[in-house]
C-alpha cells in the first residue's frame, strides 16, 4: 500500500492498493467516516456499468458494512461537466434527505471527480466527500488538491469552488479497464509533474514506457501525487507557486475548447507542453534547452503532437482562461529538467509566444 498524506485546509490521505475498492469501508472507517452515514456515490454511466453495480465489490463492500447507500448516475462528457448537472445532483440529495453529517463519493474520471466535488462543496454549505478515481489521469490530477468545477459556455472549469476530499482511494486494477488512450492521458500529467518538480519521474518514464504494467503506472502515480502534494500544500488556493502545476494547460484548455473537447485533457497538455516549451527555447527564457528532451519523451510515448488549430485560434480561446489578470497572463515555463517557473506576459504577447512554438516545433 501507497499512503501519501496530504495537509491542507483539510487534512486526508491518498491510497493506493491493488483490491482497494474491496475494502473501502475500512478505509473509509480509517478516516473517520463512519458506517452510520448515508453515501451517495456519483458516477457516470460507462463507469457505472464497470464498477457503481449494486452486485459490484465496492457497493457490496460499502452496504455490508453498514453504510446506507444511494447513487446518481449521468451521462459523462464533457459536454455534462456543467450547472445543470450539479443542480440535479443537489436536488436529488436535497429529496433524499442528505444532512451535513452524510457525504458522497466521486466514482469516476475527471469529470465526474470535478462535478462531485462542486457539489459537495455547495450541498449545505459543504458535506464531506471521497475521490475513487477510475482513471489515471483522474488519479494524479483532479482527485488530489481540492480545486472542483464545471464549465461554462465562455470556457472550462470556469464555476467552482475549493473543497478538499476527505480521503482518495486508488486501485491499480481500474486501469485494466482502460483503453490505451485514456492511459496516455494520465502519463501526460505524470509528465508534467515530472518537469515541474521531480526529474526521476522523466528518468523512469523515460526508461520504462510500458503503459500495460500497473506497477510502473501506480509508481509514477505516486511520484506525481507527491509533486501536487507540496505544491498543494504550498499554496492551496492558487495565489502563487500552485500556478505550475498549469505547465501546458492554459494552451490545453485553448486546444480541448476548440476541438469541442474531441481531443482530450491530457493529448492537449501534451500538445501545450510541446508549444510552450518549443518557444521557451526559441526565445531563451529557459536555463538550458527542455522541448528537445520533452518531445523525445512524449514521442516515445506516441503522443499526436500536431495542433490542428491556428495561433489565433488558441489565443481566443485562452484570452478567456481564468487563469487571465487584467491584461496579464501567467504561464508556466520549464526551466529546466525537473525545474519550471512561472513568467507573466501582456495578453497582447501571447498569440506571438503561441506563433513562435509551433513554428519552432515544425523544425524539430
Amino acid at each position: 500500500m501507497i499512503k501519501i498524506t496530504v495537509s491542507a485546509s483539510k487534512k486526508y490521505d491518498v491510497i493506493m492498493e491493488q483490491n482497494a475498492l474491496n475494502k473501502a469501508a475500512e478505509l473509509l472507517s480509517q478516516a473517520e467516516i463512519k458506517s452510520d452515514r448515508k453515501l451517495c456515490i456519483i458516477t457516470d454511466k460507462t463507469v457505472n456499468s464497470f464498477y457503481g453495480k449494486e452486485s459490484g465489490i465496492l457497493w457490496q463492500n460499502l452496504s455490508q458494512a453498514g453504510f446506507r447507500l444511494y447513487k446518481y448516475v449521468f451521462e459523462g462528457g464533457e459536454s455534462n461537466k456543467t450547472m445543470s448537472t450539479v443542480t440535479a445532483i443537489l436536488d436529488y440529495l436535497a429529496d433524499n434527505k442528505f444532512s451535513r453529517s452524510d457525504a458522497l463519493i466521486a466514482l469516476g474520471g475527471g469529470i465526474v471527480g470535478d462535478v462531485t466535488g462542486f457539489s459537495a462543496a455547495s450541498f449545505l454549505r459543504g458535506i464531506d466527500y471521497i475521490q475513487i478515481p477510475t482513471t489515471l489521469l483522474a488519479t494524479v490530477d483532479s482527485s488530489v488538491g481540492g480545486k472542483t468545477g464545471v464549465n461554462l459556455k465562455a470556457g472550462k472549469n470556469l464555476a467552482g469552488a475549493f473543497w478538499q476530499p476527505s480521503l482518495v482511494i486508488f486501485d491499480p486494477q481500474v486501469l485494466q479497464s482502460l483503453p490505451q488512450h485514456m492511459i496516455l492521458d494520465g502519463i501526460a500529467e505524470t509528465i508534467k509533474a515530472g518537469f515541474i518538480n521531480d526529474k526521476t519521474i522523466i528518468d523512469e518514464a523515460e526508461n520504462n514506457i510500458s503503459i500495460g504494467d500497473n506497477r510502473f503506472l501506480t509508481q509514477l502515480a505516486a511520484k506525481a501525487v507527491e509533486v501536487k502534494r507540496k505544491v498543494v500544500e504550498e499554496d492551496e488556493r492558487d495565489n502563487g507557486s500552485r500556478q505550475l502545476l498549469n505547465f501546458g494547460h492554459t494552451l490545453a484548455h485553448a486546444i480541448e475548447k476548440c476541438s469541442n473537447y474531441r481531443i482530450s485533457h491530457g493529448h492537449a497538455v501534451a500538445k501545450g507542453m510541446a508549444i510552450v516549451s518549443a518557444a521557451a527555447d526559441e526565445m531563451a527564457w529557459t536555463s538550458v534547452p527542455c522541448a528537445g528532451k520533452i518531445l523525445e519523451i512524449l514521442k516515445k510515448f506516441n503522443f499526436p503532437l500536431d495542433c490542428p488549430y491556428s495561433p489565433s485560434q488558441l489565443t481566443e480561446a485562452a484570452l478567456q482562461d481564468k487563469k487571465i489578470r487584467g491584461n496579464k497572463i501567467t504561464l508556466v515555463i520549464p526551466e529546466s529538467i525537473g525545474k519550471c517557473r512561472l513568467k507573466t506576459i501582456a495578453t497582447d504577447d501571447l498569440e506571438e509566444f503561441i506563433t513562435c512554438g509551433m513554428d519552432a516545433l515544425k523544425g524539430m
